[in-house]
């Protein structure tokens, strides 16, 4: 099994990923992935977060308007090309997109499927804030715009519950992505 390096896993994402938007977003859920690891695996936890680092990887190499289910098998076959990964953080990419067909069974597969959304979800609620800094958005405001269906549209509010599949409340899942994308602030630039 290849042993998964933070530092060759941010030259492949810089190597593969030209748009800064997705390279943030990577970023964010990296730091809630390894969040989560702390609380469900962490004995996993670089797997988890370089899973998020990594999710996105193709993003630049699929075609979004015609084929949503190649995004993730792309990555894994970007990945095995370079000789990076193992089968636990293909099968991660693979689930976080419903379109590849893959189940959701393990872990850190029903995790990242929650975490990918979560983090846009955050990012969008930290632009209403006038001063649009992150560590100003409370928790009451990310449950008040989950309930307004205009509020970031595109952000997946069923893949966001389904963290319930870990027995953790969308409360507590909240604020520990809050939390995590609190701490790389500087990252995000929020």
């Amino acid at each position: 099994m290849n042993k998964l390096n933070r530092k060759e896993a941010i030259e492949l994402l810089n190597k593969y990923v030209t748009s800064n938007h997705i390279v943030v977003h990577s970023y964010a859920v990296e730091a809630v992935m390894r969040s989560l690891a702390k609380v469900f695996e962490p004995e996993e936890e670089n797997l988890w977060a370089i899973s998020g680092l990594l999710h996105d990887l193709d993003n630049d190499l699929v075609d979004w308007e015609n084929d949503k289910s190649t995004h993730g098998p792309k990555t894994i076959e970007v990945l095995k090309k370079e000789n990076y990964g193992n089968e636990k953080l293909y099968d991660a990419i693979l689930a976080h997109n419903p379109a590849t067909g893959k189940s959701r069974e393990e872990k850190i597969e029903k995790a990242i499927y929650a975490a990918d959304p979560i983090t846009g979800f955050i990012r969008a609620t930290t632009l209403v804030y006038p001063d649009q800094k992150i560590n100003k958005v409370k928790l009451s405001s990310i449950k008040k715009r989950m309930k307004d269906s205009r509020f970031a549209a595109g952000a997946d509010r069923d893949a966001m519950k389904s963290i319930d599949s870990l027995d953790m409340s969308f409360k507590e899942f909240s604020k520990l992505s809050l939390d995590a994308m609190c701490e790389i602030s500087d990252i995000l630039d929020l």
